[in-house]
């Protein structure tokens, strides 16, 4: 993927990448989908209990679609990072951190 631009100044947009939530989101969700997907193709079909239907290995396919969805989602609408981020005003109210001063012999 080539990097973009910006309009305005012609600096490289920088993204989230993979610190972005629906990376991590989307991974889990792909990973959990395919092992239960293959514990209902390779594992012992139980059909009295879930009333007929292979319920691991449908579970597994809706959580591997969602996953993939997700990672989809995070390619096609990334979060763009600002280049600089204004600081907010100091809050004068907000008591100033206190420092840990070694002990006195």
């Amino acid at each position: 993927m080539s990097t973009t631009t910006s309009e305005t100044d012609g600096k490289p947009k920088k993204k989230a990448g993979l610190f972005d939530i629906r990376n991590i989101i989307g991974a889990l969700l792909a990973l959990y989908g395919v092992i239960l997907a293959l514990a209902g193709l390779l594992g012992e079909h139980e059909p009295e209990k879930t009333g007929g239907i292979n319920a691991n290995l449908w579970t597994g396919l809706a959580l591997l679609a969602v996953g993939l969805g997700f990672l989809a989602w995070a390619r096609l609408r990334p979060i763009v990072v600002p280049a600089d981020v204004d600081r907010p005003d100091d809050d004068p109210t907000r008591p100033a951190p206190q420092r840990k001063r070694p002990p006195a012999h």
